[in-house]
C-alpha cells in the first residue's frame, strides 16, 4: 500500500508541475497559483462536508495554517521557475525539499549517517553542475536556480507541517483545505498587491477561461498528491515513501520531452541526474 499511494504521489506530482509549468507561461505565476488553489480549496470543502471532517477539528489545524502560509511562495518560486528553464533542471532541482525533514530531525537530536552525508555532497554539486558552467551557450540562469532552491525550501517546509496536521483521513481532508483556503487568502491578498503596484492579473487577451481545466488539473493533482503522500507515510516506512514519492520529476522530465522534445545539455542533466540522487541518499539514510 505505502508503494502504491507513494508512487501514484509521483505521478501527480509530476504531472501538476508540467501542467503549471506550461500555464504560466501564458498566464501570471501568482494567478495560477490563486486560481488552481481556489478550485482545489472548492472541492475540499465539499468533501469535509460530505464526510463530516469538522469534527476533527482541533489544535492540530494550526500546522495545517502554517503549511498554507508557506504553499503559495514555494508554489509561486516554482512556477516561475519552470516558466524561466528548463523542468528537466528545475523539478529535480526542487526534490532538494526533503532537506527539510533531514533538518528537522537534526534539530530534534537525530545524527546523519554517512548516507546522508554523502546525500548534501552529491545534491550541492547537483546544483551547481544544473545552472552550468558550460564552454558554450547559455547556462540556466541563477535567477532560475535560485527561484527553486525556494521552492524546495518551502515544499519541504510544507511536507513537514501538514504531516502533522492530522490522524486520521477525515481530518487529512480538513487539514488540507485549511491549508488551501490559507494559500487562496495569502496568495489573493498578494494578487491584489501585485495589480495595485502595476502588475498584470492575466495576460493580455484576458482571463484564459480555455485553460480553466487545465488548471483545475493542476490545482487537484496537487492537492491529491499531498493526501496521498500523508496516506503512504501513515502505512509505511516514511522513508520508503519519500523515496518513492521522489521520483515525481522523472514524470515532468518525461512529459516535457515527450510534447515539448525539451533537450538538456550534457551538464545540465549530469547537474540534475546528481540532484535526484543526493535527494534519494538524503530520503534513504
Amino acid at each position: 500500500m505505502t508503494a502504491f499511494f507513494a508512487l501514484t504521489t509521483s505521478l501527480l506530482w509530476g504531472l501538476a508541475d508540467f501542467g503549471g509549468g506550461l500555464l504560466t507561461r501564458r498566464t501570471p505565476a501568482l494567478t495560477v497559483v490563486v486560481v488552481s488553489q481556489a478550485i482545489a480549496a472548492t472541492v475540499l470543502g465539499a468533501i469535509v462536508v460530505a464526510t463530516g471532517g469538522w469534527s476533527e477539528a482541533g489544535p492540530r489545524l494550526w500546522f495545517a495554517f502554517a503549511a498554507g502560509l508557506a504553499g503559495p511562495i514555494a508554489l509561486l518560486s516554482f512556477y516561475k521557475a519552470l516558466a524561466l528553464g528548463p523542468m528537466g533542471v528545475v523539478s529535480p532541482l526542487a526534490t532538494l525539499s526533503v532537506a527539510v525533514p533531514v533538518g528537522v530531525g537534526l534539530f530534534l537530536g537525530e545524527r546523519p549517517g554517512l548516507l546522508q552525508f554523502a546525500g548534501i555532497a552529491v545534491a550541492v554539486a547537483g546544483v551547481v553542475l544544473a545552472g552550468g558552467p558550460q564552454l558554450r551557450g547559455a547556462p540556466v540562469q541563477r535567477r532560475t536556480i535560485l527561484l527553486t532552491l525556494v521552492a524546495a525550501l518551502g515544499f519541504g517546509t510544507v511536507f513537514a507541517l501538514i504531516t502533522e496536521a492530522s490522524t486520521t483521513v477525515t481530518g487529512l481532508f480538513l487539514a488540507l483545505f485549511v491549508q488551501r483556503l490559507t494559500s487562496v487568502v495569502v496568495g489573493g491578498a498578494a494578487l491584489a498587491v501585485s495589480v495595485r503596484r502595476g502588475g498584470q492579473a492575466v495576460s493580455e487577451g484576458g482571463f484564459p477561461w480555455a485553460s480553466l481545466p487545465a488548471l483545475a488539473f493542476v490545482g487537484l493533482a496537487d492537492v491529491a498528491a499531498n493526501g496521498t503522500y500523508a496516506v503512504a507515510a501513515q502505512h509505511g516506512p516514511v522513508t520508503v515513501a519519500a523515496v518513492l514519492a521522489s521520483l515525481y520529476p522523472v514524470v515532468t522530465a518525461l512529459a516535457a520531452r515527450g510534447f515539448l522534445s525539451e533537450r538538456l545539455r550534457a551538464i545540465q542533466a549530469a547537474g540534475a541526474g546528481l540532484a535526484l540522487l543526493g535527494t534519494l541518499l538524503l530520503a534513504t539514510g
